[in-house]
């Protein structure tokens, strides 16, 4: 068995004086681990870094073994991102929504995301934006994606600023206005993939989207979420307040 993919660095781990396991999310192949010989030398240690992209190539006698991954760099995105907080929280939040996965799913669309964000990290209000958007996808993805398209209860596609916390589905400021304590607040730029959002509609999304998460996939397992996307958040929100209160340049 054998195939070649491009890939992003999640993490690697020791596995002996010289190799490593390391762990992909590629493009056709979804989240992958593979042993690297040599992982530990010094040509390959910036290589294989979180946040690097890679082509990888992989082969096995049998497609259930680990197998072995021949890595080659494509781009360095590690010590751009390790110089920002934010940058380097982000990869650690990424990696952990990522192994939530089953390893060996393809989800090209997520890829795609992934390395869209990993190319903006380092910007916290667009990555913020990114991430938001990528957990929306993750959602889907996994089988428990937010119905935001059409009100829940009249079906109209106009003034949507609610989603209901136990369906998943959007509802409008009409339907919605004797409940509204009980909904969940739907930031605009969510549904349109056009809009930019604001630091409001930000953490709006970031409690819609945490519910869910919590809900549908920690809660089944009994596993609570992991301090990344606190950590992450936290980063790039501090980091944007700063930059609201940097003079302008002359």
């Amino acid at each position: 068995m054998q195939w070649t993919d491009e890939g992003i660095v999640l993490g690697v781990r020791r596995h002996s004086e010289s190799a490593v396991v390391l762990e992909l999310m590629t493009a056709s192949h979804g989240r992958h681990l593979g042993l690297v010989r040599g992982g530990r030398s010094r040509r390959m240690q910036p290589v294989l870094q979180p946040g690097n992209r890679v082509s990888a190539a992989w082969r096995a006698r049998l497609d259930e073994h680990l197998g072995t991954f021949t890595v080659e760099p494509l781009q360095h995105h590690a010590a751009r991102l390790y110089g920002s907080s934010a940058g380097l929280y982000g990869l650690q939040a990424l990696a952990a929504h990522l192994r939530l996965l089953p390893e060996r799913d393809p989800h090209p669309r997520l890829f795609d995301m992934t390395a869209l964000l990993v190319d903006h990290l380092e910007e916290p209000e667009r990555a913020v934006e990114l991430f938001l958007r990528f957990e929306l996808m993750l959602l889907d993805e996994m089988g428990f994606g937010l119905d935001l398209r059409t009100c829940a209860a009249t079906g109209t596609t106009q003034n949507l600023i609610y989603v209901s916390p136990k369906s998943g589905r959007a509802v409008s400021a009409e339907a919605g206005a004797p409940w509204a304590s009980r909904l969940l607040a739907l930031p605009g730029f969510l549904r349109d993939t056009q809009s930019r959002a604001d630091a409001e509609g930000m953490r709006k999304a970031t409690t819609l989207l945490i519910h869910f998460f919590e809900r549908d996939i920690h809660g089944p397992r009994g596993k609570p979420p992991g301090p990344e996307r606190e950590a992450f958040l936290e980063a790039a929100f501090r980091a944007m307040k700063a930059a609201d209160k940097e003079p302008p340049n002359e």
